[in-house]
């Protein structure tokens, strides 16, 4: 039987490479199973953000993910972007939902025109079709009118769409601080109360 803890992790092409690092680590550190997929695209951008290339095969790719993340705990399951017929390419794989992060338009277009092209694609739409939660977290400026409507598109057949949009009144003091909180509120579409920052207390009163 599957844990009620897996949760898929997606990782396409956007820029932000460091919302899929700083979501991973929470997730293994707090023992989720983590059945990972990044796109081609993905490493692609990854090259160009941090000056190292992602390894393709599986086996080393979890433990490139693994020394990203800097934890030993989890259980991480690391997946080739074309092998569609991957365990997260079933319905019958069962998991707390999927999150993609970052995701960039060309993904946002291809589910939400049900385009399986690569296993992230996949298991997206697997997600949709089978009614589980399914979290993209854009990573764009501006936004065109065909992205918004590929987003409003995915919003109306169930998913949850949080964009990379940090906020300042947990006074963050550096570069994790901000991108913490954007790994927590797609979280939080989860029901998993992560402690990344201090969440809002309400105005004070003098």
């Amino acid at each position: 039987m599957q844990t009620k803890k897996a949760i898929v992790l997606g990782v396409s092409g956007a820029s932000g490479m460091i919302y899929a690092v700083r979501s991973l680590k929470f997730l293994l550190n707090n023992h989720y199973n983590v059945d990972l997929v990044a796109s081609k695209a993905a490493m692609m951008v990854w090259q160009s953000e941090n000056q190292i290339a992602m390894p393709s095969n599986v086996r080393s790719q979890e433990q490139f993910w693994r020394d990203q993340s800097e934890t030993v705990d989890g259980q991480l399951v690391c997946h080739p972007w074309g092998d569609v017929g991957a365990t997260i390419a079933s319905g019958s794989f069962r998991t707390l939902g999927m999150l993609v992060i970052p995701c960039s338009m060309a993904t946002v277009a291809k589910i939400a025109h049900g385009l399986s092209s690569d296993l992230l694609e996949r298991a997206a739409d697997v997600h949709l079709k089978e009614g589980r939660r399914l979290v993209i977290v854009p990573r764009e400026t501006p936004l065109s009118l065909i992205h918004l409507r590929n987003l409003t598109a995915l919003a109306e057949a169930g998913a949850k769409i949080v964009p990379a949009i940090p906020a300042w009144y947990h006074h963050p003091k550096t570069i994790e601080d901000l991108v913490d909180f954007v790994v927590v509120r797609a979280l939080d579409q989860f029901d998993i109360d992560a402690d990344l920052v201090q969440r809002w207390q309400g105005r004070l009163h003098t």
